[in-house]
């Protein structure tokens, strides 16, 4: 067996439908398809997912979204009721900067070196 790509990363959520509104004003994400309050992907490959349609898993996983610069980043996660956790310099690799989001996923945005 080959892993060919990364097909999506999904995020249990306890409320999806009330999470969505962080990802899409936070982050700008849209919403490429959504099943109700159950399942909501966004075009960028990851998606919300409801306690039953992400049974048996029962916690998130962290998505690294590539940004081309922080700039207002930090505002508009406060604003949308997240929390900044910090950033870290890579060096010539780039930088990262970490979030947890309103149900206390932590999300990552990569920030490629100039």
């Amino acid at each position: 067996m080959d892993i060919q790509r990364l097909q999506n990363v999904y995020l249990v959520a306890r409320k999806p439908g009330e999470l969505n509104a962080f990802y899409e004003s936070a982050l700008g994400l849209k919403v490429k398809f959504r099943d109700g309050e159950r399942w909501i992907q966004y075009a960028a490959g990851v998606a919300l997912a409801s306690l039953d349609e992400a049974k048996p898993a029962a916690s998130g996983a962290v998505p690294v979204f590539e940004v081309d610069d922080f700039e207002g980043a930090q505002e508009r996660i406060v604003a949308a009721g997240g929390q900044v956790l910090g950033t870290r310099d890579m060096g010539a690799h780039g930088a990262v900067l970490s979030l947890r989001d309103p149900e206390g996923n932590i999300v990552q945005l990569f920030r490629r070196a100039a």
